[in-house]
């Protein structure tokens, strides 16, 4: 039996060993939704607390039941590591790490690069290699390659294959988990595909094959980057209509009533999360080395970029027409996730917006339910205050940023000397209220 039957035997046994790389919003989900379905999985992972906690039972991502990875974990089903030598003991690997950007706005591939040279170290021969970190076209083929190839002596195709399939985590959405969202498929060459679909079959319901890694790797870039183009365009027509006196929630809510050719956007602070905010660059990256101009998309994201710097002139402008500076006054933010009802503040523009408004000289306070304490990209620790009848009162300008579903809003409203609003939190005031000041 060759090496590609032998695992394509394992994976339909159920015999087949999955490591996960990276066990974070992407990665623990997936390997709790591999090992639920029976299969030992076996978590790389460079902090240490975190792959002690995944031995212990011990959950630390929202999007996963604790019931789920307690049990799967007593099973002996998913254990954790830092020693990854131990790629040798599994068939397949799953690299989910982070892709950050770097100060220059380029990609950060110094986690795929590590991940790609451990893997190459350590891997027996037949190992099948997924990435799902999002980043730029060609990656798969022209970055993970050739690195995999020279640490390993072995040769892609023959001793081992290598897959994209794009994460689409959406954390706190209640419908759409790990294990029920479409996922989309591209491997290189008719062998890997097969294995690629046998084993995401096992832990996902539906599966999308396309032709090629940096087909999948274009159909992330362009999931992002259409929300992004969306959403920088209903923040431009926002501003705009702030100006002129118009509730543009009353205007999008209108819109939506049409059936067809209009899906709604919503405006806000800025975009925030891993990937929304970041996948232009990626796209950029790629772009620069074919002599192609992104015009639209680089439009989008200064719009988005420039968001916070126009949340924090709202601020100073609400505070200005009660006669007060930015400079001294108490400004309370409400919320520093980047979406509602989570715990996850990267590139949350809350963040953007409260260091400039800090800048300005304003003494600058939060509160989140879900995160009590986050570090900016300065690296200054920011802490929560509890929300206090008292912090709220005596805050001279208190700061909807993310509109978690726990906010006690009309109480809020009622003891708040002045509020702004940039996430439509407070649905029944009118534009013109002389207290409640919205995007």
């Amino acid at each position: 039996m060759n090496i590609k039957d032998k695992l394509l035997e394992a994976i339909a046994t159920k015999k087949v060993v999955v490591g996960v790389i990276g066990l974070g919003y992407v990665g623990l989900p997936l390997a709790v939704s591999f090992a639920k379905k029976g299969v030992k999985v076996l978590g790389f992972e460079k902090s240490v607390k975190k792959a002690q906690a995944v031995n212990e039972g011990r959950n630390y991502i929202a999007d996963i039941e604790d019931s789920d990875l307690a049990q799967v974990q007593e099973k002996g089903l998913l254990s954790a590591t830092t020693d990854f030598s131990r790629i040798a003991e599994v068939d397949a690997v799953i690299i989910c790490v982070p892709t950050p950007l770097d100060k220059y706005k380029k990609p950060d591939m110094s986690f795929i690069e590590a991940s790609c040279k451990d893997i190459g170290k350590h891997m027996k021969k037949g190992t099948f290699i997924s990435l799902e970190s999002t980043t730029y076209p060609t990656t798969t083929e022209d970055f993970m390659k050739p690195i995999i190839e020279k640490e390993s002596g072995m040769r892609e195709g023959n001793d081992f294959w290598l897959c994209f399939s794009p994460e689409r985590v959406d954390p706190g959405n209640k419908t759409y988990k790990t294990a029920n969202t479409p996922k989309v498929v591209g491997a290189l060459g008719k062998d890997a595909q097969e294995i690629a679909l046998a084993l995401y079959g096992i832990a996902i319901e539906n599966l999308y094959p396309v032709s090629s890694p940096r087909v999948a790797e274009m159909v992330k870039i362009l999931e992002n980057t259409y929300r992004l183009v969306n959403i920088s365009m209903i923040n431009e027509i926002a501003l705009l209509s702030g100006k002129m006196n118009i509730n543009i929630w009353e205007v999008i809510e209108a819109a939506k009533s049409k059936p067809y050719g209009f899906q709604a956007f919503y405006p806000g602070p800025g975009i925030g999360g891993h990937c929304i905010p970041l996948d232009p660059f990626y796209l950029e990256h790629i772009a620069k080395g074919l002599n192609f101009d992104l015009t639209m998309i680089n439009t989008a994201g200064n719009i988005n970029n420039l968001m916070p710097y126009r949340m924090m002139n709202k601020i100073a402008f609400a505070l200005n027409r009660q006669k007060k500076a930015m400079n001294g006054s108490k400004v309370l933010f409400l919320g520093v996730a980047y979406k509602p009802d989570i715990d996850d503040a990267r590139e949350s523009p809350a963040l953007l917006v409260m260091d400039l408004v800090a800048r300005k000289g304003a003494k600058v306070s939060f509160h989140d339910p879900y995160i009590a304490e986050v570090t900016d990209e300065h690296g200054r620790l920011w802490k929560g205050v509890h929300l206090t009848d008292d912090a709220i009162s005596q805050a001279d300008c208190v700061v909807f940023t993310t509109n978690h579903s726990c906010f006690d809003v009309p109480r809020i409203v009622e003891k708040a000397k002045l509020v702004v609003d940039t996430r439509n939190a407070v649905k029944s005031v009118s534009i013109e209220d002389d207290k409640v000041f919205k995007l």
